[in-house]
């Protein structure tokens, strides 16, 4: 049982002089809320170094060479550095949203800034997830346009008249890739995220909790 459930067994089983308080659960809340939302800042960061890394030791593949090849950089180099943009704009809210936790003096405050944290977090996962969407969809583009390979491929597809076998099956595979993204993305943003959102949301509705007393009182 942790520090939490404690102070609220003790709350609730108190009958005179009550030496646990609600404003001692709450400071307690407000200190595990402001430690989720600091960690969630940190995990996004690990996170951008992990992706970085992942970047450079792929840098020289051959697959990537090739794609370099294609000479596309009027392309990829402005989605690239939109996608910075966007990421550092995502830190600045997640640390934002930290100092303003570590500052806020009321239950209601403290609420509204963990529901907005909860946003933040959700619209950081759905943008990258629409940004590797896009991304993929760029690189197949490309792939379909620049490869000399698969130029061939689709001249010898319309010659025999498979054209739109050769398109369906592109769309298929295309498809596949996006949910196996959808699904392994969600995985790792749950085990990052997903965990900490969920006590986030606990300690909200605790805070729910003592606000519905002090106003039934």
């Amino acid at each position: 049982m942790d520090a939490l459930e404690r102070l609220k067994n003790d709350w609730k089983n108190q009958t005179n002089y009550p030496k646990v308080t609600k404003e001692d659960i709450y400071k307690l809340l407000h200190k595990k809320s402001s430690s989720i939302v600091k960690w969630i800042f940190i995990l996004s960061i690990i996170e951008f170094g992990f992706w970085t890394i992942i970047g450079f030791l792929i840098k020289d593949n051959e697959a990537q060479q090739q794609f370099d090849s294609y000479e596309v950089d009027h392309i990829t180099t402005p989605l690239i550095v939109l996608g910075y943009i966007v990421l550092v704009y995502f830190f600045t809210l997640f640390y934002r949203n930290y100092k303003k936790i570590s500052n806020s003096d009321s239950v209601k405050t403290l609420m509204q800034k963990i529901l907005t944290t909860r946003t933040t977090v959700r619209n950081y996962v759905i943008f990258n997830l629409v940004f590797i969407y896009i991304s993929l969809l760029i690189g197949i583009w490309v792939e379909m346009t620049k490869n000399p390979d698969v130029k061939l491929a689709i001249a010898q597809s319309s010659e025999s008249g498979d054209l739109f076998i050769f398109y369906g099956t592109i769309a298929v595979v295309t498809v596949v890739l996006m949910a196996l993204t959808t699904a392994l993305l969600l995985g790792f943003y749950y085990l990052v995220y997903g965990i900490l959102l969920k006590r986030l949301k606990q300690n909200y509705k605790e805070l729910k909790t003592i606000s519905e007393t002090d106003q039934q009182s």
